[in-house]
């Protein structure tokens, strides 16, 4: 990678790296899918994901209808936002930032990155950054269509969260054996949860214009 491309990924406004701790406790690892039930449903709460709505038919039937995220919702409201005021309420903004910190800290656990149980509040070892944007400067229409442009992303995303999946199989073993996450597979896990950092950023929590990098750095 040449300097230049070293410095335009630094510079994008989203950014993910995580602590590489020297050894892991056997004992947590193996049980890792057993501790992480609570936390995971914390996340699960906070984030609304499938959330219904109820409604009323023409009958006086009661119904109900599958509902979408918060961050998607905030994503849509957003979108709209920009469009019609070219603003970016800054409240919006840090609670998403807020639930991707507490959402990667949570990922970060149960991929076996780290031994310490999640925070809801500290950074800990998980360092995440959206860069808060000037609204004025994103355009008006493209946040609309965001979500379409990225899908190339999505295909390779796909493929590299399968990768994910083995990857954190073969470093469970590697840690229950020398109690170390092998650096390349560490590497190629953060990796991951970086790119789609930046995928995030630009199709769902709207910060910037700038197509995102397929790279994994």
């Amino acid at each position: 990678m040449t300097d230049q491309n070293a410095l335009a990924l630094q510079s994008y406004p989203a950014r993910l790296t995580i602590d590489r701790p020297q050894t892991l406790d056997r004992v947590t690892t193996l049980l890792r899918v057993i501790w992480i039930i609570p936390i995971a449903v914390i996340v699960a709460l906070v984030s609304g994901d499938r959330s219904t709505a109820a409604m009323m038919t023409e009958s006086g039937e009661r119904v109900r209808t599958g509902g979408t995220s918060i961050e998607f919702s905030i994503a849509a409201a957003t979108a709209l936002m920009l469009l019609f005021r070219q603003r970016y309420p800054r409240w919006w903004f840090d609670f998403q930032l807020a639930l991707a910190k507490f959402s990667y800290r949570v990922a970060a656990y149960g991929l076996l990155l780290r031994d310490e149980y999640p925070s809801t509040e500290d950074e800990q070892a998980v360092h995440l950054e959206l860069d808060f944007p000037d609204a004025k400067q994103l355009s008006r229409w493209l946040p609309l269509v965001k979500w379409f442009l990225a899908i190339p992303h999505y295909f390779v995303l796909v493929f590299l969260l399968a990768g994910v999946v083995v990857a954190v199989v073969i470093a469970w073993f590697a840690i229950l054996i020398a109690g170390r996450y092998p650096r390349a597979l560490f590497d190629y896990v953060v990796g991951v949860g970086r790119w789609l950092l930046r995928v995030q950023a630009y199709a769902i929590y709207l910060v910037t214009d700038r197509y995102p990098p397929f790279n994994l750095s």
